[in-house]
């Protein structure tokens, strides 16, 4: 039997963070949002949280307990760094209670191997990850009906977004999914058309497939008067938001999160970087000697729960690339904000350098005579970019040359274009990029 790095103790009628407890109540007291603390207010709540978790999973966890040994908060730069391929297919590494704890389990997509396996207790669901309220960010309430149209099966992200709508904000959901077996993409329209909800959750790729699905049943997206879509589960650069945008006729603000963490840090009204959520989260961003990097400085994204008893993750390198801001912003928020770069591993290798998939994205969607689909084919290192046409304003060719130039003046890659009508319109993960041996 393989062995279990929990110290099984009777920790059922214990709360694990009593001074969290202790301190939003008094937030509460004070009529105060955590969101407009002061930066020295948030450092001080983040220094008491941490050490909580530190000393909460050495206490309960052997692999963390060699890992920690006595280091705080002032020291976290000394713990080693939680990288995937630490917690891949160990499903009782990091755990810090016993099962008969656990209220819920998550899985990771496993696209690249084993699944990752998140435990979550009834706790973290339904305190923890409830604790922090930010009203500015999530400016909801009772009166709104929220769809979330995200996978509810194995991962967080439906189900984490339904607990905080229903028990934070009080607002009614409804469950679409993602065009499953029981969530078909029409019955998911008919049911939007007949309660009309005020907010979205979901993908930027099955917003755009909801559009086309409702252009194609009849249905005029504007009439269904949604208000905002919260996009997650995937990135998408600038231009493709604008153009979601201009077809729902509705904003819509990037959240960024993962089944590993959970909320990290979501962007406001202003669309201007992610307020990262620091009453769940303390992030680090690390250069390329594995020191804090400066502020404004691009890095590793290095993230450690704050609220999380389950499975907390301590320093857990999240492979995601990006840099903090410490400017206020013009919605009034205190938190810093996270400026995202996608994975080191994402980038498109070509014979003219590297480049990350969303900004090669954000121009090729300048041409207004394509769809939102499209492919990236790489072979020997040479891209060939396969797209839709939009109209017929314009000639196949004289759209393959206007896509050519935008290349070649903006990244100075010749590249091949092929207009087809046959790009694969996905429900699940969107892939974009092929490489072809």
């Amino acid at each position: 039997m393989k062995k279990a790095y929990f110290k099984a103790k009777d920790n059922t009628n214990k709360v694990a963070f009593p001074m969290i407890l202790d301190y939003f109540e008094n937030l509460e007291k004070k009529n105060k949002d955590f969101e407009h603390n002061s930066s020295d207010e948030t450092l001080k709540y983040q220094e008491m949280a941490l050490n909580n978790v530190l000393d909460f999973a050495r206490e309960n966890n052997e692999f963390y307990e060699k890992r920690i040994q006595n280091l705080t908060f002032s020291e976290l730069s000394e713990i080693p760094l939680l990288l995937k391929e630490n917690i891949r297919g160990e499903k009782d590494l990091i755990q810090c209670v016993p099962n008969e704890q656990i209220g819920q389990l998550h899985l990771t997509s496993g696209t690249t191997g084993k699944p990752t396996y998140i435990s979550y207790t009834l706790a973290d669901q339904y305190i923890y990850d409830l604790l922090p309220q930010y009203n500015g960010l999530f400016p909801f309430g009772p009166d709104d009906i929220v769809g979330i149209a995200l996978p509810y099966e194995f991962a967080l992200p439906a189900l984490g977004f339904q607990r905080l709508f229903q028990f934070v904000f009080g607002s009614m959901v409804l469950s679409l999914g993602k065009g499953g077996y029981m969530a078909p993409v029409d019955k998911a329209l008919d049911l939007l058309k007949e309660y009309q909800p005020s907010v979205i959750a979901t993908t930027p790729s099955y917003a755009a497939l909801l559009y086309d699905e409702a252009i194609s049943l009849g249905f005029d997206p504007k009439d269904f008067k949604i208000e905002r879509f919260i996009l997650t589960g995937e990135g998408c650069s600038f231009t493709f938001r604008k153009q979601l945008e201009d077809k729902w006729n509705c904003k819509m603000t990037f959240f960024y999160g993962s089944t590993e963490i959970g909320l990290i840090a979501k962007e406001c009204i202003a669309q201007n970087g992610y307020h990262i959520c620091e009453g769940h989260v303390f992030v680090e961003i690390l250069g390329k000697d594995g020191n804090p990097a400066l502020p404004g400085e691009m890095g590793d994204i290095v993230v450690s729960t704050l609220l999380r008893e389950g499975m907390p993750m301590i320093r857990y390198h999240t492979e995601d690339k990006g840099f903090i801001s410490e400017e206020k912003c013009d919605c009034g928020c205190g938190m810093k904000k996270l400026f995202l770069f996608g994975r080191e591993r994402d980038q498109i290798h070509l014979k003219e350098g590297k480049f990350p998939p969303l900004v090669l994205e954000n121009v090729l969607l300048k041409s207004n005579f394509i769809t939102l689909w499209y492919q990236f084919i790489i072979e020997n290192e040479v891209l060939k970019i396969r797209c839709e046409k939009q109209s017929d304003n314009m000639s196949d060719n004289e759209i393959i040359l206007e896509i050519k130039k935008l290349f070649k003046e903006n990244f100075g890659i010749n590249c091949e274009v092929e207009i087809t009508n046959d790009i694969p319109k996905h429900k699940g993960k969107n892939q974009r990029v092929f490489y072809k041996e």
